[in-house]
């Protein structure tokens, strides 16, 4: 493991094992609930039954204090952490039994545990960026193999976790290259390129599409039976029966309707890319990755870790929870244009499901939208307002820290918020909308001067 990590990695990962391994209760895995906390739980369950422990998954589907403090009073026993709590640790720390918390969201300055009992894995800490080389499930599969490395064939579930976080675009880098280089060279992964693209058949892929989002194209099946018969193609074959010439003709003609429509050119070609299989699943790492974040934001996140486990009624229940997932975010898609506001440094729209908010603003400024403006989703949920903000590369590179603006801008209104510079979200009071925004587009105003002049 010293090959993938600077000495003060390993030495926490160290710590982390020895904590888990000693205590002999009954764990609580508490995820993150999305696809990379779904996918981390998926590699921590097998690692956990494998060690012979006892324990039971909570999906945390909140990001407030409160929560955790909940789930904190109500456990007596250990608690395992996975893909969240790096702005949760007061929460945590009052827990008189041991904690783990294995996260890569950038934590906020000083934060940490004093007790020994208690252990904070982030790999910030260790001059990693978790927004682009490690994400929560990767950090959970170098957990998991620090505990034994029977478990580096839980390589799947950490790069799908990598995938839904789209640290995939333009190729996996820094650790989670490492590990899927060192999976190949062990024979636990085989890899190759194709078609990311998604459906039983051609047209059902292209006039379903959600990521690429294809204006057009995307929720209307009259056009792209059009688009597919000026390519002469069938649109009822399926992608493994195309002729290389045919690929070749399909992929060139969504590069060209991709750069019609303004999107950036790092996300032209994010429909093709490498595609990552372990021997005997019946998945690869980008199709598991679609189910997992489908069956979280469908509200059944255990169903996705289900699939790790090999369960079968948990395959056929994900692809109804995608299809019931994606045809929401699709309509929400095309929607968007009309439905959208600008300030001088954002631009945001309501959303009626507040679950559905992160991935309809990530494909938006993926694919759209004006991408030299951040996006911010705003939807309701019980009490309280859900904020979903979704930037780019690009915007980071400019000065963007969506972290900062989310946890700043929710702070002054009594709220809470962070994540990562280019994806980030908060929690805030019904009616603080305006204030929110205005302090958000006012920070991000100063980070984005140099663009905005």
């Amino acid at each position: 493991m010293e090959s993938f990590l600077p000495a003060s990695g390993l030495r926490d990962l160290e710590r982390g094992r020895d904590a888990f391994l000693a205590d002999a209760g009954r764990w609580r895995l508490v995820y993150h609930n999305d696809g990379d906390g779904v996918a981390a739980a998926s590699v921590l369950v097998r690692a956990m039954l494998r060690a012979g422990k006892r324990f039971q998954c909570t999906p945390f589907t909140e990001v407030e204090l409160s929560a955790m403090r909940s789930i904190v009073e109500e456990t007596r026993g250990p608690i395992l952490v996975t893909d969240t709590g790096s702005s949760l640790l007061p929460a945590l720390a009052s827990h008189p039994y041991p904690v783990i918390v294995l996260d890569h969201h950038k934590p906020p300055e000083g934060a940490g545990f004093s007790s020994d009992r208690h252990l904070f894995l982030n790999p910030h800490r260790w001059g990693i960026d978790g927004m682009t080389d490690l994400c929560g499930s990767m950090l959970s599969y170098l957990f998991a193999r620090v505990v034994d490395d029977r478990n580096a064939d839980l390589i799947l579930w950490g790069l799908s976790g990598a995938i839904a976080d789209r640290q995939h675009v333009n190729g996996f880098r820094g650790v989670n290259r490492a590990l899927a280089q060192d999976a190949e060279r062990r024979e636990l992964l085989t890899r190759d390129r194709g078609l990311l693209l998604m459906g039983d058949t051609v047209v059902d892929a292209l006039s379903t599409s959600v990521d690429p989002y294809l204006q057009g194209l995307s929720g209307n099946r009259e056009k792209s039976l059009e688009f597919l018969r000026q390519l002469q193609i069938d649109p009822d074959s399926t992608f493994p029966k195309l002729e290389p010439d045919q690929k070749v003709r399909l992929s060139s003609a969504i590069l060209t309707h991709l750069i019609g429509q303004g999107t950036r050119p790092e996300f032209c070609d994010a429909f093709t890319g490498e595609v990552y299989r372990a021997p005997g699943e019946p998945l690869d790492a980008h199709a598991l990755s679609v189910l997992q974040n489908a069956t979280a934001r469908e509200s059944e996140p255990s169903v996705g870790v289900a699939l790790s486990l090999g369960d079968p009624v948990a395959l056929p229940r994900a692809w109804e929870l995608e299809r019931k997932w994606r045809s929401s975010v699709l309509e929400n898609l095309r929607k968007l244009s009309t439905n959208l506001t600008k300030k001088k440094a954002l631009q945001w729209f309501h959303i009626s499901e507040a679950a559905l908010g992160g991935a309809v603003a990530s494909f938006g400024i993926t694919y759209f939208l004006d991408s030299t403006r951040p996006v911010f989703a705003l939807g309701r949920r019980g009490n309280v307002i859900k904020v979903s903000g979704r930037g780019t590369s690009w915007l980071v590179e400019q000065g963007m820290d969506l972290d900062i603006a989310c946890r700043e801008a929710a702070r002054a209104v009594q709220g809470e918020g962070g994540g990562h510079r280019v994806a980030s979200g908060a929690t805030i009071p019904p009616g603080s909308e305006e204030r929110f925004l205005d302090k958000a587009d006012e920070l991000l105003s100063q980070q984005l001067v140099r663009i905005l002049k």
